[in-house]
């Protein structure tokens, strides 16, 4: 077959050359027309109760996560300068197309009571700066006897908060970064002016910076990725012509992979931004084979369409399966059934096959119209020292299988027991080093204000105005209710239709501060007609209250405590909760964006989980259609599941915990760690045609150990780049990925051969063997003469 498809592409090389012109030219436009994904990431499926649960809240109440934060701490706050600067700057941001609401301590709201047509109204408290200091000082008083901000924009130590909201559409499209940047350009004035450190968070400002990153390393790392690629071919082979169409073939796989990603409808994220240089570094070792299979034929007999014709034929087989585990590697995350691992899964699968299409096809027509690579140029072939490392592996292969044996058992061993040190738990900024701004500014709003990550409580009633009773039962509930969840330390103060009535309630008295209470029912009922501005009909207050007065929500802001805490707060505060609300009469959810993410961390270790033990399941299927044989496929799934345990040995004993990043790299490294499996294997059934057991391991080792250093040094390195990331599960991720590489490269090449020569020792292994080769090879002089 293989014969055939090398024939039909020399005979047809200029029409197959032009559709594949063609395909690229396409998917360059489409790749001209990929965006940026500015949705929240969503780990979970859309069927998780959690979700739900969140999709129903936004229904109601809008995003959660749509408040931006600037904060500084300044004992001289009150200073009429400075004051004003902020009052300024306030207005400057409200300008802004997209904020719908800028909220500070220059810019609050107080209620007044309008006993004329017993009403509240809600008044800014300064329509205009202040002119002296004196009325300042007026100002300040009034300031700080309104408990409701206490917490909110303000603090004791005169730490504060500008609340930024941002308008649901303009929050998840690209105007998002110009609008964070245009109010950072704004903020920044003010912070020079005045001299004060400005601290930045707020979901709407992460996602913005997230992106940028993302967006940025995404090209940076394309571009390494080539850079090193072509450095390190032109080390191995030491000729241009080959770095040239290597990176042709490297280059069209790049742009394949980002028109693929807009032809299915989808947008770059933190995981798809990785698919580029991924498809870069694995399209790779397609091109090495290739060609060291051409030159060894060319070196044997110096024929270059009876090369070419060898090269599809040997290497055309063993390299479809390689990439057939490598694709299912990445194809596995479909059954996660998260968008994020479907999108990423699926785009990587299909590009890693295409890349080998591309790479068969093009090679195969492009060294058809190059001239013969002189013997210079295939010098690299007979080095002295790549020669003595094979020669020296073969030596250990069959003079120290047990001494093989015992190292690769006491790693092993190792391995495991660091298995069990490693720790699942991820936090929503964890991916960033610890003197990133985002990160240390996070820690600035935790220790000052309890954090800035929303947490939301949806409550429920069962009925229409069942928040507003007459007893005032719901809202009694809800006050309890805040205390139970302000009871730990991880919570900020709420906002709630009960913080709003407690507003109200000091407005009804006069502003006396002692009045910041919620009233008793006999207060409630003399209050009504009063309350209704505060009940849902208020624009200020309407978020938290739906129109039929069924639902309302408690919105807490709390620390990046990570997955492990939040699990256990969340199971802490259910049955508590449950005390309060009774089920039967009440529904309440716990839901908001940050739960949603570290729920996900949760539901992707799962998964994860079972789509590595997919892969495995599959990558075995795959053997077994190769060879026919349980026996030897078990056994050579071996060398590939080693490396695996090796790097989770790694992983516990270095204290990286297991996130989204880092367990990708069981799946993608099982894929890629088959492929030797694989080229061992495939060679190693031509070679029993050949000669006794000994020679086959001899010959297989030969044959394809040196394009399998070349591409383990290469995918080494190719992975190796994304040390330089500025996400740290990036970083986690490269390193563990090019230490399984390595691992797996030892493994396959020492300890594989070493369990087939084990094997051969049987008396009827080599029956068993031949009996399970599923074609004749045929000869060769024979096919070219046919060719």
């Amino acid at each position: 077959m293989w014969g055939a498809i090398a024939s039909i592409i020399l005979r047809n090389r200029i029409v197959i050359l032009l559709i594949l012109l063609a395909l690229t030219v396409f998917m360059g436009w489409q790749a001209s027309q990929i965006e940026l994904s500015y949705q929240f990431v969503k780990p979970l499926p859309k069927d998780d109760q959690a979700m739900v649960d969140y999709n129903s809240f936004k229904k109601m109440f809008g995003e959660d996560g749509n408040v931006m934060v600037i904060g500084f701490q300044d004992s001289n706050l009150f200073e009429l300068p400075k004051f004003n600067g902020l009052f300024d700057l306030g207005k400057d941001i409200k300008k802004i197309s997209g904020i719908k609401e800028v909220l500070s301590v220059a810019n609050i709201y107080n209620i007044i009571k309008n006993d004329s047509v017993k009403k509240f109204e809600f008044k800014q408290l300064l329509k205009e700066k202040p002119v002296s200091q004196n009325e300042l000082d007026s100002l300040k008083k009034i300031i700080l006897s309104l408990p409701f901000y206490e917490g909110l924009v303000i603090n004791k130590d005169y730490a504060t908060l500008m609340l930024i909201t941002f308008d649901d559409k303009k929050l998840n499209s690209r105007d998002r970064i110009e609008i964070v940047e245009t109010i950072k350009e704004k903020a920044e004035t003010f912070s020079a002016k005045h001299h004060i450190v400005l601290h930045y968070s707020g979901l709407p400002y992460i996602r913005t910076q997230f992106m940028k990153t993302v967006s940025n390393e995404m090209f940076f790392f394309m571009f390494l990725a080539i850079g090193v690629a072509a450095l390190v071919l032109f080390i191995f082979f030491r000729s241009f012509r080959v770095v040239g169409y290597s990176l042709v073939v490297v280059v069209i796989g790049l742009i394949w992979s980002l028109g693929t990603i807009h032809l299915f409808g989808y947008q770059i994220t933190i995981l798809s931004g990785m698919i580029p240089p991924l498809i870069t570094v694995i399209g790779l070792p397609n091109c090495i084979f290739f060609t060291n299979k051409y030159q060894d034929e060319i070196r044997r007999h110096g024929n270059k369409m009876r090369a070419l014709s060898m090269m599809v034929r040997k290497v055309g087989l063993s390299n479809f399966l390689a990439n057939i585990t490598t694709a299912i590697g990445f194809g596995v995350f479909y059954f996660t059934n998260s968008s994020l691992l479907v999108e990423f899964g699926l785009v990587a699968a299909i590009n890693v096959m295409a890349s080998y299409f591309v790479a068969l096809i093009f090679l195969t027509i492009i060294l058809s119209f190059l001239p013969v690579p002189s013997l210079k140029k295939r010098n690299h072939l007979s080095g002295k020292l790549i020669n003595a490392v094979i020669n020296k592996i073969n030596f250990l292969v069959h003079n120290r299988r047990t001494a093989i044996y015992i190292v690769v058992t006491i790693i092993t061993i190792a391995g495991g027991l660091g298995m069990f040190n490693i720790k699942k738990i991820g936090y929503v900024v964890d991916d960033l080093p610890k003197k990133d701004p985002i990160y240390t500014d996070l820690r600035f709003f935790e220790k000052n204000f309890k954090g800035v990550l929303p947490f939301e409580v949806l409550i429920d009633t069962k009925k229409t105005k069942g928040v507003f009773t007459n007893d005032a039962k719901a809202l009694y509930k809800i006050k309890m209710l805040q205390k139970t969840v302000n009871a730990d330390t991880a919570f900020s103060r709420p906002l709630s239709v009960v913080e709003a009535l407690r507003f109200a309630y000091q407005a009804y008295n006069n502003g006396k501060p002692k009045f910041y209470q919620l009233p008793p029912p006999l207060e409630l009922n003399k209050m009504k007609e009063y309350i209704s501005t505060v009940s849902g009909k208020e624009s200020k207050f309407k978020a938290f209250l739906d129109s039929t007065m069924r639902y309302t929500r408690v919105s807490f802001q709390m620390a990046d405590v990570g997955s492990v805490r939040i699990k256990e707060i969340v199971n802490d505060l259910q049955p508590k909760i449950d005390s309060i609300f009774n089920p039967k009469e009440y529904n309440v959810s716990i839901t908001g964006q940050c739960l949603v993410f570290l729920k996900g961390n949760d539901y992707l270790f799962h998964h994860l989980f079972i789509s590595l033990l997919v892969a495995i399941g599959l990558i075995f299927l795959v053997g077994i259609v190769l060879f026919r044989s349980v026996l030897i496929i078990v056994l050579s799934k071996i060398p590939c599941l080693i490396p695996l345990v090796v790097t989770a040995g790694i992983m516990g004993y270095f204290n990286i915990p297991f996130k989204i990043s880092t367990i990708l790299v069981f799946s993608i490294a099982y894929g890629l760690s088959s492929d030797g499996t694989i080229y061992i294997l495939t060679e190693y059934k031509q070679q029993l045609n050949k000669g006794s057991g000994k020679d086959s391991i001899f010959n297989t080792v030969k044959e394809v150990g040196l394009s399998m250093i070349y591409t383990n040094i290469i995918l080494f390195f190719g992975f190796a780049i994304f040390t330089l990331s500025s996400f740290g599960g990036m970083v986690a991720m490269g390193i563990l990925i090019s230490i399984t590489l390595i691992s797996a490269l030892c493994t396959n090449l020492l300890m594989l051969p070493s369990l087939l020569l084990s094997l051969e020792k049987r008396a009827n292994t080599k029956k068993m063997l031949k009996d399970a080769i599923d074609f004749e090879a045929k000869d060769e002089e024979s096919n070219y003469e046919q060719l």
